[in-house]
């Protein structure tokens, strides 16, 4: 099975690459923007026709989307995330290739949720920001192609790898900080959210799955369960040994609130955003996992704690 792989170099895309190279039935090919990539092509500013040409010279069974921003203004936003998937579609579309089309979506798309509640796939998306509406915007185009496509919904990924500006990756450093001074307590903010961890292992086996699959429409990847930052920070601190106080900041909901890993905040000048998680989801998310479980025979096998030691691991080699 010939798969192109667009965006091997990002978080999840890295693990996809290496799930599928540890397929011997899978031929991979990497697409990017990086000198590592086997093909250099900007989804963002290429051409359809010239993605075309290379679908049909290279004649993929597969091809996975995992390229894409999550950070940045609604113009940038648009152009990786939106712009970039509707030149995908339309390149194969055009090829004659008739490969299958694999796109990494969000739980973003989604919004905010009730509390309590799992999300299911069959949920009207309401994205509370730019990153969320460009991630939606993508899905639609893939839904609407009338290719054989399907779009697997992520939840919040976590595992080795994690960006150090992401929730967990500030929470890492800001103890690796507090041990490297023997600070005895910490002090950290916006710990209140609930989200869904799923390790990026076992997204990357998900991927594989939906590859080899005939599933489409949208499926959620996630734990099924919902997690407090402020336990998964009792837990982070537990694997990295850390025996110092935890003390948490939060405010009000919706109110300023002092930036994760600040640990003796200066009411003058102290860092502050809007809320921990820039995703625009408020304070809950957690998703219905069936639909994965029926039609990839995919469960995740990786618990939160194993993910925080990956997490830990890292940012301890840092010191």
């Amino acid at each position: 099975m010939r798969v192109l792989l667009i965006g091997a170099n990002g978080y999840i895309g890295r693990f996809v690459a290496d799930r599928l190279l540890a397929d011997p039935a899978v031929q991979l090919t990497a697409l990017g923007r990086g000198d590592d990539a086997d093909v250099r092509f900007d989804l963002a500013s290429g051409s359809p026709g010239a993605l075309t040409r290379f679908l049909d010279a290279v004649h993929p069974g597969v091809v996975v989307n995992c390229a894409g921003a999550t950070r940045g203004g609604a113009r940038e936003l648009t152009r990786h995330n939106t712009v970039a998937v509707a030149t995908v579609c339309e390149a194969l579309r055009r090829s004659g290739c008739g490969a299958r089309l694999v796109q990494i979506g969000c739980s973003a798309e989604y919004g905010p949720s009730q509390p309590g509640s799992s999300t299911a796939e069959d949920a009207v998306p309401r994205p509370g920001g730019p990153y969320g509406v460009s991630k939606l915007a993508a899905t639609e185009l893939v839904l609407g192609s009338g290719l054989d496509a399907v779009v697997l919904r992520v939840f919040s990924p976590a595992g080795p790898g994690t960006p150090a500006g992401s929730p967990l990756g500030r929470l890492a450093e800001a103890m690796r900080r507090a041990m490297q001074s023997g600070d005895g307590e910490l002090k950290l903010g916006g710990l209140g959210a609930q989200r869904d961890f799923v390790d990026v292992r076992d997204v990357a086996r998900a991927v594989h799955a939906a590859s080899l699959s005939a599933a489409q429409g949208v499926i959620n990847i996630g734990s099924g369960r919902a997690v407090r930052l402020r336990d998964a920070a009792a837990v982070l601190a537990r694997v990295a040994g850390y025996g110092g106080a935890l003390h948490e900041l939060d405010g009000p909901p919706g109110a300023l609130r002092t930036a994760i890993g600040h640990p003796r905040p200066d009411p003058d000048h102290a860092p502050t955003v809007a809320y921990p998680y820039p995703d625009g989801c408020g304070s809950w998310q957690q998703a219905d996992v069936r639909t994965a479980r029926d039609r990839l025979g995919w469960r995740p096998r990786i618990g939160l704690e194993e993910s925080l030691a990956d997490i830990w691991m890292e940012a301890a080699c840092r010191i």
